[in-house]
């Protein structure tokens, strides 16, 4: 697997989301490659109201394909303090760019040292088929 397809610089979920460590206790969280892949090409995106706070595991946004629904799964505890508006009239973003344009959402983190329990790239890759 190569480094564009997992970016060595971000932690990953069993979820098959990313997380990108901002300023501040924020992080940027999306889908990996390998999921925008076997979701095929995303028609629509529901994320989470800024302001949520939510829990590890619990489902907090959609991903809908032209193949299935799938469920967007909080990678850590925080408060929700942005979502991608770029998602709304162009969900394809998460298909033809997952780790840029193609983010979801933001949140503060309630303990930012909670990121280090993610799984690196190589744990990552590790764990794909």
């Amino acid at each position: 697997m190569s480094d564009l397809q997992y970016p060595s610089d971000l932690r990953y979920t069993s979820d098959h989301e990313w997380v990108r460590v901002g300023e501040d206790g924020v992080v940027r969280i999306g889908i990996t490659s390998f999921a925008q892949d076997a979701l095929g090409d995303v028609v629509y995106v529901s994320l989470p109201e800024v302001g949520d706070t939510v829990t590890p595991g619990d489902s907090c946004g959609e991903v809908e394909s032209t193949k299935s629904v799938s469920d967007v799964y909080a990678p850590l505890e925080g408060e929700v303090t942005a979502t991608n508006p770029a998602l709304d009239g162009s969900p394809e973003l998460i298909n033809s760019d997952p780790y840029g344009e193609g983010w979801m959402f933001e949140l503060r983190l309630a303990d930012p040292s909670s990121v280090e329990g993610l799984m690196d790239a190589d744990a990552y890759t590790a764990t794909l088929p």
